[in-house]
C-alpha cells in the first residue's frame, strides 16, 4: 500500500511544462480621400497585400448614421468591387447597424453580424469591412474577433474620434451588465483606412468630440502637440480641415507608438495611461444614459483629473488654466450636474466615484489612475483623496458658472 501511494505521488509531481509564445502583429493606418471611388485602388491594394490568391470575400457592416449622410454608399461599394473583382467579392448587401453607443448596448446586433458571417461563409481569410464611428467599430471588431476566433477586420473610421484614436488601436468591445466595454477583445485590425472626406458630414458635436482624445494624448505624451492644439483651438472649433488633418495624424501616430512601444499592448498589467480622464468619462456616459458623447465625457474627465492634479500640487496653476481654457475654446462644456450627484455617498450606484471602483475592477484589482505632473508628462497613482476630488468638482462647477473675463481663469 505504501508503495502504491509513493508511485501516485511521483506521477502527481511531474514538472511543469513552460512555454513562451511570441506573436508579431503588423498593420497600417492609411490616409486618403475618396476611398470608394473606383479610381482609388487603396482598399483593393490593402487586401491584395496579403499575398494570397483572390478574390477574397468581403462583408460590409455600416453605421446607420454614416449611411444616412452617404446614401449612395451601397452602390459605390458594389461598383468598387466590380472594378476590382479579381481582388475582392462583395458577398451581400451591407449590414446596417445603429451608430453611437446604442450599437454597443444590444447583444442582438452582435448576433446579427455573427449570423451574417455564417450565412455568407466568411472564413479566417475573408474580410469584415467595418464602416462607421468608434462605437460601431467596437461592435464590428468584437464580432470579427470572435467569429472563427478571428475574421480579418478592415476598419474604415468615419468620425474624428475613430480616425485618431479608437479606430486605430487594438481594442474591441460592447457594454454589458451596465458597464462600459465589459465584453471585448484585444485584436489588431488587418488595416485602417482613414478618408478625410468622411468628416465633412459630421455635426459639430461629433466633429468636436474626437478632439478630446487628441488633447488627452498630447497632455500625457507631447507638450508641443498640446501647444499646437491650444494655438489652433479656434480654427479647430470652426472646422478648419487642414488643422484637423494634422491633429488626427499626430494623435493616431502617438496612439500607435504607445501600443507598439509601451510594453503592454493588451493591458495585462494595471497601467492604462491612454485612459487619462476615462475613469470619470465612462461613468458619466452611463449616468447620462449615453446622451453625452464619449469625447464630451472625456473632455470633462480630463478637466477633472487635471484639476485634481493641480490640487495635489503636481500641476502648476498656469498649466491647469491652459488645459481648461483650451478645452473651452474647443467648445467643450466642463461641468454637468451628474458630476455632483451623490458625491458624498461614493458607494451609491449613481455616484461618479463608483467609476473608480469599476475602473479598478476592469483592470484586475489595483486602482491605477493617470495624473499630470506637467503638460506632456504623466504620473500614475494607486490611491485617491475623494475629498480633494470633491473640491475639484466644485472648482469645475464654479468655472462653469463664471465667465472667463471676470473669473480670473484666463
Amino acid at each position: 500500500m505504501v508503495t502504491e501511494i509513493r508511485q501516485k505521488t511521483a506521477v502527481d509531481n511531474l514538472p511543469a511544462i513552460h512555454q513562451s509564445v511570441t506573436v508579431t502583429f503588423h498593420y497600417a493606418v492609411h490616409f486618403t480621400t475618396g476611398l470608394f471611388d473606383t479610381k482609388n485602388p487603396l482598399l483593393a491594394q490593402a487586401i491584395a497585400a496579403d499575398g494570397e490568391p483572390g478574390p477574397k470575400k468581403v462583408l460590409a457592416v455600416v453605421d446607420s448614421g454614416f449611411l444616412y449622410s452617404r446614401r449612395m454608399l451601397p452602390k459605390q461599394l458594389a461598383l468598387y468591387c466590380d472594378r476590382y473583382a479579381d481582388t475582392l467579392t462583395l458577398v451581400a448587401d451591407p449590414i446596417v447597424i445603429p451608430g453611437g453607443e446604442e450599437a454597443k448596448n444590444h447583444p442582438k446586433l452582435l448576433e446579427q453580424i455573427h449570423a451574417a458571417i455564417d450565412a455568407v461563409g466568411l472564413c479566417r481569410h475573408s474580410y469584415l469591412l467595418g464602416i462607421g464611428g468608434g462605437a460601431a467599430l467596437d461592435l464590428i471588431g468584437y464580432a470579427a474577433a470572435t467569429a472563427h476566433r478571428g475574421v480579418r477586420l478592415i476598419r474604415v473610421p468615419t468620425t474624428v474620434l475613430a480616425q485618431n484614436d479608437s479606430g486605430v488601436g487594438v481594442k474591441n468591445g460592447i457594454n454589458a451588465f451596465g458597464k462600459k466595454n465589459f465584453l471585448g477583445t484585444f485584436a489588431p485590425p488587418y488595416a485602417v483606412l482613414n478618408d478625410v472626406s468622411f468628416l465633412t458630414t459630421l455635426d459639430d458635436r461629433d466633429w468636436r468630440s474626437g478632439i478630446a482624445e487628441a488633447v488627452k494624448v498630447a497632455l500625457i505624451k507631447d507638450a508641443q502637440f498640446f501647444d499646437y492644439i491650444r494655438m489652433q483651438a479656434t480654427a479647430l472649433a470652426c472646422r478648419d480641415m487642414k488643422a484637423m488633418q494634422q491633429v488626427i495624424y499626430k494623435c493616431a501616430q502617438l496612439h500607435m507608438n504607445h501600443i507598439a512601444q509601451g510594453g503592454d499592448p493588451f493591458e495585462m498589467g494595471s497601467s492604462r495611461p491612454l485612459d487619462f480622464g476615462h475613469w470619470a468619462a465612462h461613468k458619466l456616459e452611463q449616468l447620462t444614459d449615453y446622451r453625452l458623447r464619449h469625447g464630451e465625457a472625456v473632455a470633462i474627465g480630463i478637466a477633472l483629473d487635471s484639476t485634481y492634479s493641480y490640487l495635489l500640487g503636481l500641476l502648476s496653476r498656469l498649466e491647469w488654466q491652459q488645459i481648461l481654457n483650451t478645452l473651452v475654446a474647443l467648445g467643450f462644456n466642463l461641468y454637468i450636474p451628474e458630476l455632483s450627484k451623490n458625491m458624498v455617498q461614493p458607494e451609491h450606484p449613481h455616484s461618479l466615484f463608483q467609476g473608480l471602483t469599476e475602473f479598478r475592477e476592469h483592470l484586475g484589482g489595483e486602482l491605477t489612475i493617470t495624473l499630470l505632473q506637467h503638460i506632456g508628462k504623466s504620473i500614475e497613482v494607486h490611491e485617491v483623496d475623494l475629498s480633494l476630488y470633491r473640491q475639484a468638482i466644485w472648482l469645475l462647477s464654479e468655472f462653469y458658472n463664471s465667465t472667463l473675463p471676470s473669473s480670473g481663469w484666463a
